[in-house]
């Protein structure tokens, strides 16, 4: 099993409230049904005001490297983070677990 964690951080200036970052938390919403190789999938808001804190995380499992490409390539996936390029960066890690 490979667990896939991603830590966004919004943009200087860009607010949670921003149209666009409501529409990107509302896609990545969404891609835990649609995408099969998906075990598990927990998105949110981080909770924690701390200066080193990122601000919205994706928390998820696949099975193996195939599922995890599998996931990474769906077109579902390529539009969410696709919209999230817009406001935020990000840094990920994905553990052998």
């Amino acid at each position: 099993m490979i667990r896939h964690l991603v830590l966004f951080k919004l943009n200087e200036g860009v607010a949670k409230d921003d149209q666009r970052v409501l529409a990107g938390v509302k896609a990545f919403a969404e891609l835990g049904p649609l995408i099969p190789e998906l075990r598990e999938w927990e998105c949110g808001w981080n909770i924690t005001e701390r200066d080193i804190a990122y601000d919205y995380a994706i928390n998820s499992l696949v099975e193996d490297r195939e599922s995890l490409q599998s996931y990474l390539t769906h077109p579902a996936h390529q539009a969410a983070a696709g919209q999230w390029r817009e406001f935020a960066t990000w840094v990920i890690a994905d553990l052998e677990v």
